[in-house]
């Protein structure tokens, strides 16, 4: 239960606050390592002499009165036309950077109207700037920067707007027509700009600078997808072009990675020698101490409230409970729980806090719980906290924006959907309830405390996972190793296919073109394939597509893998929010308990086919969790006519264990679904469901054990499909240290006999249509992921296996059947036959790179 500090209406310092979760040394034992991060002075610059100097005058009416160093840097390279990958920590002004030279182009060119109205070139040519962000909140939060800055600054011949999927048409013919600045999302670009070019392309002849904000969230099939949007966008601003202008230059901000300039060279389809890389951070920043915090061992029921999503993507509803009560004989309280203590803490001592969570559910779950907590000492405190996801309606997300901005919600529990730049400043801590997936994220979301160069709290909780166990005994993994590139593959024949049938119908596709692409050959190669399907058809000149339907529907850059499912009221037709396709079948089926704002509905129906899921608002003491088959297919030679074709299995072999990575047919039908009661997770009953199976064509690695290797680990027979399966779950769970990626990105299958391999067989499987680089990572790194997984496993103190070890939040199975030790054995057996210092020399962020034996990261 959480403890009853004093309130305060003085800013708490970072110490404070750390007592504050310490609660007067009572939670001494959760806190395994604090880091203290100091404070930094910022070194500031001139402004720059072809900055307009009405922008600067504006700039510095908002307070800046000097710009840093870092932003001036960044500014003068995109000036000169130069890309840039500006790669600097949040709150550190990245946005300056791009406006300053964008907005300074557009007034130039504005000013040349001005001063020579007579000449037919000055009067068309009007400087266009296009901003791309993941998300449409952060685009709506970059327009009402840039009209703050306008009116600070006096101009009215800068005309911005956003245009997205929920602009009017009236609307949208005004942005066509007049808008200088349009804010707009990948989605966008991709659906409606695009295909229909012609009706943009006062835009793309004018075309200046290309902003693509938070540039690390394009990692996977989505940042493949994003990847090939801008190089058809590309292409089309060079059809527009007139002739001697400069192409339009990319600046690319994003959270500090690795290698900043070959990311954003492979996501812009430049080469690297052509971006400038800013990354060094010269803005101050307050001191920050970072604790690690590991919730207690207890004997009860909110040790097993920790349930993840059952899909691919992180922040989707769970759908899955994570079974430790019959597991586990010490397991620990959830993060969710920990969490929601910590938040009415930090809430009832006036400290602005948001709480990261992992899935909608628990986000949810934290606010209702937090709510409960300070309920108990002041109930005025209770309209001051609240839940933040995706999934709700875009005008209930600002107003908790502004809420938080304001200070009228103190605490925030919140899916990873804050995590991006949002211009939400001033809080005083940050709660992490379990590992976000990469470095990257973690710093991301740290960022968010003691912006504006205060101090700032961040406590990153650890759930019952392996990955997280490691991570919060091991603070090196967390505070001294390198950050992660940004993994994706735009070459990736399930993302490409479509983008050429899209680039085809914006305009036939030439053989100069292709190299756009990727390598020409390769893409040729694909077209063939595509013309072979139908989907375009071959000419002396190029390569067209004649249908009728738009091209630019055959894909969904999001992978969500089809059309949002809308949750609405059956009585009113209220609509509540919308759940994407790939979990609709898992979160939102007949029967399903659906949680929104701390209120529970039951699903009435689900109607696939117009993808609406009808509920009634209904209080229940349970919940749901779904449960899935799953089977899996490697696919040796696609057919004739598969995009896949030219992706072959490759294998290699330790002695008798064999390897393989490949393209596989994941096929899975959630079948079922169990009533739990809470909080104790009683199972209350179990329903069939009658729902549609299915196929996930993706990339897979896998690992083959034969009858000699078992019977050298002396597994039997009736422990063999508990071993593999409990491999197969911590070895899901330790890619993430190898991969940018987290163990939602993933999926897997184990079995004792598997009808392709017809041996004993553990596949991990990327969880997006063609793969996203990162079953790919495990078959290069074979052996350090093993050892990797091997000691998690071992290294566990539980007897049978826990959540730290050999559980899934996730699992289809219900963590069932598991064989902690035989796993271990058979592990052992496995590595034995791996051939000395396999793979630990070719990475330079796993286990290897930080530990002092091989493969010590568990």
């Amino acid at each position: 239960m959480p403890h009853a500090p004093s309130p305060t209406s003085l800013r708490p310092t970072s110490a404070a606050l750390l007592d504050v979760l310490r609660a007067g040394g009572r939670r001494d034992e959760r806190l395994l390592h604090v880091r203290e991060l100091p404070a930094r002075a910022g070194t500031q610059a001139e402004w720059p002499a072809w900055a307009d100097a009405s922008l600067v005058a504006g700039y510095r009416a908002l307070g800046v009165d000097r710009p840093w160093e870092h932003q001036v840097a960044a500014a003068d390279a995109a000036w000169s036309g130069r890309h840039v990958a500006l790669a600097t920590s949040t709150g550190s002004g990245k946005s300056l950077a791009f406006w300053l030279p964008a907005l300074s182009s557009v007034r130039a060119d504005a000013a040349a109207r001005l001063l020579d109205p007579g000449r037919i070139e000055s009067v068309a040519r009007r400087g266009a700037v296009l901003y791309l962000s993941p998300t449409k909140a952060l685009a709506a939060d970059q327009l009402s920067g840039l009209q703050r800055l306008l009116d600070a600054a006096g101009t009215r011949d800068v005309r911005v707007a956003t245009c997205d999927g929920d602009t009017g048409q009236d609307e949208r013919r005004w942005v066509r027509e007049h808008a200088d600045v349009v804010l707009t999302n990948p989605d966008f670009l991709h659906f409606a700009l695009l295909p229909n070019h012609r009706g943009w392309s006062r835009l793309l002849r004018d075309l200046r600078y290309v902003v693509v904000d938070e540039g690390h969230a394009y990692r996977g099939v989505f940042g493949a997808h994003v990847s090939l949007v801008l190089r058809r966008l590309r292409r089309l601003a060079a059809h527009y072009a007139r002739e001697g202008d400069r192409p339009p230059t990319f600046v690319v901000a994003s959270a500090t990675t690795a290698d900043p300039a070959t990311s954003a060279a492979r996501l812009v389809g430049v080469e690297p020698d052509d971006v400038v890389t800013v990354a060094q951070d010269t803005s101050p920043a307050g001191r920050k101490t970072f604790a690690l915090w590991e919730p207690p061992v207890v004997v009860g029921f909110d040790a097993a409230t920790d349930a993840g999503p059952a899909e691919g993507h992180h922040d989707d509803d769970p759908t899955v409970p994570t079974a430790v009560d019959a597991a586990a004989e010490h397991p620990r309280r959830s993060a969710t729980a920990e969490v929601a203590d910590l938040l009415a803490d930090l809430v009832i001592a006036g400290a602005r806090t948001l709480a990261f969570t992992r899935s909608r559910r628990g986000a949810e779950s934290v606010a209702v719980q937090t709510q409960d907590s300070v309920r108990v000492v002041d109930p005025r405190l209770v309209r001051r906290v609240a839940a933040y996801r995706g999934g709700y309606l875009p005008e209930e997300r600002r107003e908790l924006e502004d809420a938080v901005r304001t200070g009228d919600v103190l605490g925030l529990a919140t899916t990873n959907a804050l995590e991006l730049g949002v211009d939400i400043s001033g809080l005083d801590a940050v709660l992490i309830a379990g590992w976000p997936g990469t470095r990257m994220s973690v710093w991301q979301q740290a960022g968010r405390a003691g912006r504006a160069g205060a101090d700032g709290l961040v406590a990153f909780v650890a759930r019952e996972d392996p990955l997280d166990t490691f991570l919060v005994h091991h603070p090196e993994a967390v505070f001294d190793a390198p950050l992660e590139a940004t993994v994706f593959d735009p070459a990736n024949p399930y993302v490409l296919a479509p983008h050429l049938c899209a680039a085809a119908a914006e305009n036939p596709l030439r053989s100069e073109d292709l190299a756009a692409f990727g390598d020409p050959d390769a893409v040729r190669g694909l077209l063939d394939v595509l013309v072979a399907r139908g989907a375009l058809r071959r000419r002396a000149s190029g390569w067209y597509w004649t249908h009728a339907q738009p091209a630019s529907g055959m894909t969904d850059l999001r992978g969500s893998g089809g059309t949002p499912v809308r949750v609405a009221e059956a009585r009113t037709g209220r609509l509540l929010g919308t759940v994407d396709a790939a979990s609709a079948d898992g979160s939102v089926h007949d029967g399903a308990v659906y949680v929104h704002q701390g209120r529970t509905y039951v699903v009435e129906h689900l109607d696939l086919a117009d993808h609406v899921a009808l509920v009634r608002r209904q209080d229940v003491d349970h919940g749901t969790w779904s449960r899935s088959a799953t089977s899996i297919t490697i696919v040796d030679e696609p057919a004739d006519g598969d995009v896949a074709a030219g992706r072959e299995v490759v294998e290699r072999s330790w002695g008798p264990v064999g390897w393989g990575y490949g393209p596989v047919d994941v096929c899975s039908q959630v079948v079922s679904f169990q009533r739990r009661r809470l909080p104790d997770m009683q199972v209350l009953g179990t329903e069939t469901l009658d729902l549609p199976e299915r196929t996930l064509p993706t990339m897979a690695v896998w690992w083959t054990v034969p009858q000699s290797v078992i019977e050298e680990a002396e597994v039997d027979a009736d422990e063999l499909p508990g071993a593999l399966h409990a491999a197969e779950h911590a070895s899901i769970g330790l890619l993430p240290l190898l991969a940018t990626c987290d163990r939602w990105d993933l999926g897997g299958v184990s079995t004792a006999l598997h009808a392709d391999t017809g041996e004993a067989t553990v596949f991990v499987h990327d969880a997006y249509p063609g793969g996203a680089g990162f079953a790919e990572r495990g078959f290069e790194l074979g052996a350090t992921w093993l050892r990797a997984t091997r000691d998690a496993i071992a290294r566990c103190p539980c007897h049978d296996g826990c959540p730290a070890c050999v559980q899934s939040p996730k699992c289809g199975s219900y963590n069932a059947p598991l064989e902690k030790a035989a796993a271990v054995r058979l592990l052992d057996a496995v590595l034995a036959h791996a051939p000395a210092g396999e793979d630990l020399d070719r990475t330079s962020d796993g286990p290897a790179s930080t530990s002092e034996e091989p493969g010590r990261k568990s």
